[in-house]
């Protein structure tokens, strides 16, 4: 029927049946019956149950109501769909809910009077509705409490809009609202907000302070256009350049749920992400503080980056149109990103593989070998990304040569055959040294040290009865002081007099924004220095080096405590743990000949742990300071508030370092946190149930997975497997050792 009126109008008015409705002329006249049921006829309705015919302008009831039906159509769809501009399904009469409605649990409603509502309109009138229930909050709590970012909502807006500027919180909101959506000013990610300006500064202390350790990254480019590229690298730099972000110290703690959640869905695309592998491989180098392995996503992400990266055809960069369902054409500049960019994937997962103990899923072919850099100019790297390359290349060989035994239950290399595979290591690595200028910058220098450590924590795997048994153990020792005093003497150059800016100018930048890699292995030197001071040292007879041994050794706690970004993190459960391991093998000297010793002091040089590659002697040592721990009943979270003084020798005498018991430098080892109450679980958006560690502050994910670190810091299983296999050790004396048999 209605069809059939509009097409008659359209027909009368234009004069010829056009494609598009015309309005009548007020002179015209109303067009006759009879055109009108010709005009129904050409329309093809006239048969049809809604046609129009004479009782519509006849005057009747019939027509009356025709005509009332014209002007005021029924509605057809409900209140809800119509907001979305969505097909409804609802029946009015008898009236049934429309399927979507149903779906969705939402109220079903046809009214006459709806009319849609902007989404900007509501959104800012939400934002308004927030902010002055945020108020009515604030004026009832501590003034503390809304000070700095520290409500992640439109109040955050509001305060950090100065009153100078606005004159009030109610005249910052007005000018919010007044800006496209309110937050204009501001980057969003779930509830947190971030002022522009606070974004530059995170931005700035990434690039000056974090982004040397892995140097990748266009430092030119603005942060608005790395949000225009892509929102999820974006936040992960940002969330890097937080870790120790002094104006709003909690930032760092309340981006990790939404980032992390963010990456997720990202994942969850299956899209083309070239972005978000450069994003993973922040996230895999600075990774979010955790008190627990177990909330730790490193190695999945590690796994993921990798792959993603293949997918989308980053090994073959300049085959990129075979990964791709769109036309690519590169330029130049393009290329030499994604040859870049493959290769910053290889140097982060063979770090993550070295640091946790596991094989590497790298992939060092025809693209990152010298022959592409001879055979084009664009497979050519920069300098610091083609020394890490190479040194991480030595890492891979060392780990597939030493850890790789397929005759071998734990992948060991066979007694017999170690000693040659090491003498032929060192020698390439004596070659990669000559390979890398002498003018490399003090972070390249770490990396080759921990190297040549990964190399030499071999030693431990070794029987006393080789031959060569001492001659390792010193080389061991000797790498390890190396890298430890390259790591140290790292740190004191860039805390020096030098300005910041002469300072990384100079390639120093402070050790605190080191990477978690070299956490780790400075982790593994601290306890192999623990082991060599306690037992080699003293056997030789080097009182010397065991003087120097015990002063490289209070610093390195010092360090490792200080590259901790949060209270009870990984970084300063694990260094506690060393502190006192430390103490313990002290206290067991001065008290020789009366007691035996702890057994986490155990004297002897072989290992329980031996699937860990070159950082089994970190879960090892840890193991064996759990087991006695677990006996005397000692609460790990009971010395974190105390730490261990390392020069102490009695338990009565665990004390806070400070500056005053060693000169490395005037910062105070650990910083206190705020700790935000109430905060929601960290929620990944694939099953993955949070829960919000009040106690700490911190935002955890539990992923349900074996915790390769938790069950030796919070007792959860015992050891991992038997020692009934394990001959080497029987044949030591160590079946016995902290209470296993």
């Amino acid at each position: 029927m209605r069809v059939a009126a509009v097409a008659g109008a359209g027909s009368g008015a234009g004069g010829g049946g056009s494609g598009h409705t015309s309005r009548p002329s007020v002179n015209s006249r109303p067009p006759t019956t009879e055109s009108r049921k010709r005009n129904s006829l050409i329309a093809g309705l006239d048969n049809s149950p809604g046609s129009v015919d004479s009782a519509e302008f006849d005057g009747t009831e019939n027509g009356q109501q025709q005509e009332e039906e014209r002007r005021h159509p029924i509605k057809r769809a409900c209140n809800e769909c119509r907001q979305q501009k969505l097909r409804c399904d609802v029946v009015q009469d008898p009236f049934t809910i429309c399927s979507r409605c149903r779906r969705l649990n939402l109220s079903c409603k046809v009214q006459e009077n709806f009319k849609r509502v902007g989404k900007r309109s509501r959104n800012a009138e939400m934002e308004m509705e927030i902010v002055k229930l945020r108020k009515q909050l604030a004026e009832q709590a501590t003034p503390t409490t809304i000070n700095g970012l520290t409500t992640p909502n439109a109040t955050q807006a509001a305060t950090y809009a100065s009153e100078d500027q606005y004159g009030s919180n109610e005249a910052a909101v007005e000018g919010l609202m007044v800006l496209s959506g309110g937050l204009n000013n501001f980057r969003r990610i779930e509830d947190v907000l971030v002022p522009q300006d606070c974004v530059a500064e995170l931005f700035h202390a990434f690039f000056s302070l974090y982004h040397p350790f892995l140097p990748f990254l266009a430092s030119e480019m603005a942060p608005e256009e790395y949000f225009e590229y892509c929102p999820a690298l974006f936040w992960a730099i940002a969330s890097v350049g937080a870790r120790r972000y002094q104006v709003e110290p909690t930032l760092l703690n309340r981006l990790s749920g939404p980032i992390t959640r963010l990456v997720w869905s990202a994942l969850a695309d299956m899209k083309q992400m070239y972005g978000v592998v450069k994003a993973l491989c922040l996230l895999c180098t600075w990774p979010f503080p955790t008190s627990s392995t177990s909330s730790d996503p490193t190695f999945i992400f590690c796994g993921v980056m990798m792959q993603i990266a293949m997918q989308i055809g980053l090994h073959r960069p300049s085959h990129a149109q075979d990964f791709s369902k769109f036309r690519m054409e590169l330029q130049e500049d393009e290329l030499k990103d994604r040859v870049r960019t493959w290769a910053i994937c290889n140097i982060v997962a063979q770090r993550v593989a070295t640091g946790y103990g596991q094989p590497a899923n790298t992939l060092y072919d025809w693209t990152l070998s010298s022959k592409a850099a001879n055979t084009d100019s664009n497979f050519t790297l920069p300098s610091p990304v083609g020394d890490h390359l190479r040194i991480e290349r030595f890492a891979q060989k060392v780990s597939s040569t030493l850890y790789s035994n397929r005759q071998n239950p734990v992948g060991l290399a066979s007694d017999s055959e170690r000693q040659a595979y090491v003498n032929l290591l060192a020698s390439d690595f004596a070659d990669l040294e000559e390979e890398i200028p002498d003018g490399s910058s003090a972070v390249t220098l770490m990396y080759l040290r921990a190297a040549h450590l990964h190399l030499r924590l071999s030693a431990f795997f070794s029987p006393p009865t080789m031959t060569s048994y001492r001659t390792d153990l010193m080389r061991l020792y000797s790498a390890t002081t190396s890298f430890l005093e390259t790591c140290l003497g790292h740190e004191q150059s860039a805390s020096s007099g030098f300005s910041h800016e002469a300072s990384v100018s100079a390639g120093f930048v402070s050790l605190i924004y080191g990477t978690n890699y070299i956490f780790q292995m400075m982790l593994a030197a601290g306890f192999a220095l623990l082991k060599l001071h306690n037992n080699f040292l003293q056997q030789v007879g080097l009182d010397s080096d065991q003087e120097k041994a015990r002063d490289l050794f209070s610093k390195t706690i010092w360090a490792l405590r200080s590259m901790s970004v949060q209270e009870n993190d990984l970084a300063q459960r694990l260094a506690e743990v060393l502190a006192q391991v430390w103490r313990g093998s002290r206290a067991a000297a001065e008290k020789k000949g009366i007691q035996a010793a702890p057994a986490y002091v155990e004297n002897s040089m072989q290992l329980k742990v031996r699937c860990r590659m070159s950082v089994s002697l970190v879960y090892d040592s840890v193991w064996r300071w759990r087991e006695e721990a677990s006996r005397k009943g000692i609460c790990l979270e009971s010395y974190l508030k105390h730490p261990t003084d390392p020069s102490a020798i009695t338990d009565s005498s665990a004390s806070s370092v400070t500056a005053g018991t060693n000169n490395f430098t005037s910062d105070p080892p650990l910083r206190p946190l705020s700790v935000v109450p109430g905060m929601p679980g960290m929620a990944t958006g694939l099953g993955f149930p949070g829960n919000g560690n009040l106690a700490t502050g911190y935002v955890e994910a539990n992923y349900e997975v074996f915790d390769p670190l938790n069950w030796v810091l919070d007792g959860l299983v015992d050891f991992p497997y038997g020692l009934a296999g394990m001959t080497d050790m029987d044949q030591f004396g160590m079946g016995g050792v902290g209470g296993i048999s």
